[in-house]
């Protein structure tokens, strides 16, 4: 395969797997909560290229630890245009995610596999320069973790502070959940020009799993 044509993912037990923009839907498969990174896990400081940068924020090792009680998939997708601007490398963001899921398990809290996507349309050489189908809020990093982990997006939530979040989650066919943590408030305050509209906002991460989790409960 083109390497170009890849999304790149990482998982727990493997971080160096790769994963096609393709995806077969099972009938058998399970919904997933995907999580932003930057801004809805940890302070969205820029770009951050430094494991110790990494501050995550209060309360977001109990939302996936929810989750993980919940018996859902919890995907982190993010894009991380600093590899395409030279602000750092992909084995620099791995050393990063490798700290976020290992900073998380501390707590007993399980991240089942990262998804980003290093690209950017205007910058970068041409390995990482390129229109691609990866980036927010294009729907390929959600195509390629459905294929891989039998997910059933019509069923699943993604859970952001951006308008790419949640315009993601309509492109995918699955629904959307805002954070009013990093960039959420702004979001908020310019809801007029969104395409699409969030099922829920809520005021962090775990809050927002809350209210997904609460949704899910049988009703008497």
């Amino acid at each position: 395969m083109n390497r170009k044509s890849e999304i790149r993912s990482q998982k727990s037990d493997n971080p160096q797997s790769q994963n096609p923009q393709s995806v077969v839907l099972n009938p058998q498969s399970s919904p997933a909560i995907f999580i932003d990174r930057d801004g809805t896990i940890n302070e969205d400081l820029g770009y951050i290229s430094r494991p110790d940068d990494l501050l995550i924020y209060p309360g977001v090792a109990e939302a996936v630890r929810l989750v993980n009680k919940a018996g859902l998939k919890t995907i982190v997708v993010t894009n991380q245009s600093g590899v395409a601007r030279g602000f750092y490398s992909e084995d620099d963001l791995r050393e990063i995610h490798n700290r976020m899921i290992s900073e998380l398990q501390k707590e007993d809290a399980r991240i089942d596999a990262v998804y980003y996507c290093p690209h950017h349309p205007d910058y970068g050489d041409e390995l990482y320069r390129k229109d691609c189908e990866c980036r927010k809020p294009r729907p390929g990093m959600l195509y390629a973790a459905a294929r891989e982990h039998n997910i059933d997006l019509a069923r699943s939530f993604v859970i952001g502070d951006k308008a790419s979040d949640i315009n993601l989650a309509a492109n995918a066919g699955a629904r959307g959940a805002l954070v009013l943590t990093g960039y959420g408030k702004e979001t908020l305050a310019h809801q007029v020009r969104w395409p699409c509209e969030p099922d829920f906002v809520a005021d962090s991460l775990l809050r927002a799993v809350e209210a997904i989790l609460d949704e899910r409960r049988p009703r008497r």
